[in-house]
């Protein structure tokens, strides 16, 4: 099961071309951030040397899913756990029909063969849950003879200590198309939706046959390993027109975490700042959510970390 790390904000507001700069108290003169030139020059380099092939801008390159939330699901402590780690049980038939559809990108259309309500809900079901001891076996059923069980908002509790081991429960299926981030933009993506009784809102599983999915591009890391003290971008958590979520590898006692951005006209480049730690600390890395804000909309240009090169996809939600 995917850990989830602690939201650290941190907004930030950038011009095009340069790094990142600490803002200080309102009417304050905007300062560089320590290390910024060597930042900067580094993303050049990655700017540099990104040269994707030809299906970038022509094929299906997906940069997050394939298992979507069409929405708020509501989730509880125990049906996120399910969510996360793919437990599912289905109530209904689910067709084994092929089909093709279309995929709508904001410069043109591309019809692609589709995976079946089958072959999608396999890659969605991950298996089951252990069994939990004295729990019911389906949300809202007590098991008898097991503890004191009490009908609450969300489903049966009980006064023992609460485990998640329930998977999720699949009364519908329907196919339709969900905005998706691709290498052209936003694009109008099939998929199969799962209505879920326990959440508000369907679960998405795109539905492009995975012969049809174009591969990101291997990433060109240049020479030689960046200065102490900066870190590199593990993935997205959010893109919302010019203002990205990043989620940066920093030590478990690092601070002065600071999200560090490079724009081009055709690429960004991300990365962070901390100070390291002093003295022994435990070594694991943590994921920490940075936000910060373009000086324009992202559109269709990809985010490369600037310690690898790699395009950065938003993360599995």
């Amino acid at each position: 099961m995917r850990r989830l790390a602690s939201l650290f904000v941190l907004p930030l507001l950038l011009a095009a071309g340069c790094a990142a700069t600490d803002a200080g108290p309102a009417g304050d003169q905007r300062r560089p951030t320590p290390g910024a030139e060597a930042f900067d020059q580094r993303a050049a380099q990655v700017a540099e040397g990104w040269r994707p092939g030809p299906e970038w801008s022509t094929g299906y390159v997906p940069l997050e899913g394939p298992t979507l939330l069409t929405g708020d699901p509501g989730f509880t402590p125990e049906t996120e756990a399910a969510f996360r780690s793919g437990w599912y049980r289905a109530e209904v038939a689910i067709p084994p029909t092929r089909v093709g559809a279309e995929i709508r990108f904001p410069d043109g259309r591309l019809t692609l063969p589709l995976v079946s309500a089958v072959e999608a809900y396999r890659q969605l079901d991950q298996g089951d849950p252990l069994p939990c001891p004295g729990r019911p076996k389906r949300p809202g059923r007590p098991t008898p003879g097991g503890p004191t069980v009490e009908p609450g908002p969300d489903g049966w509790t009980t006064s023992a200590t609460q485990t998640a081991c329930l998977p999720l429960t699949v009364t519908g299926v329907t196919l339709d198309a969900v905005p998706v981030r691709t290498s052209r933009g936003v694009a109008q993506v099939p998929a199969w939706l799962f209505t879920i009784r326990e959440l508000a809102t369907p679960v998405a599983q795109l539905a492009v046959a995975p012969t049809a999915v174009t591969p990101v591009p291997t990433p060109t890391a240049p020479a030689g390993p960046l200065p102490d003290g900066f870190v590199a971008a593990q993935d997205l958590a959010a893109v919302d027109d010019a203002r990205l979520t990043v989620r940066l590898g920093v030590g478990a006692c690092d601070t002065g975490i600071t999200p560090l951005v490079w724009e081009g006209p055709d690429v960004v480049v991300v990365g962070g700042r901390v100070t390291p730690a002093t003295g022994q600390c435990i070594a694991v890395l943590k994921l920490e959510p940075v936000t910060a804000t373009l000086a324009a909309p992202l559109g269709a240009r990809p985010v490369l970390d600037v310690v690898t090169g790699a395009v950065l996809s938003i993360r599995a939600r």
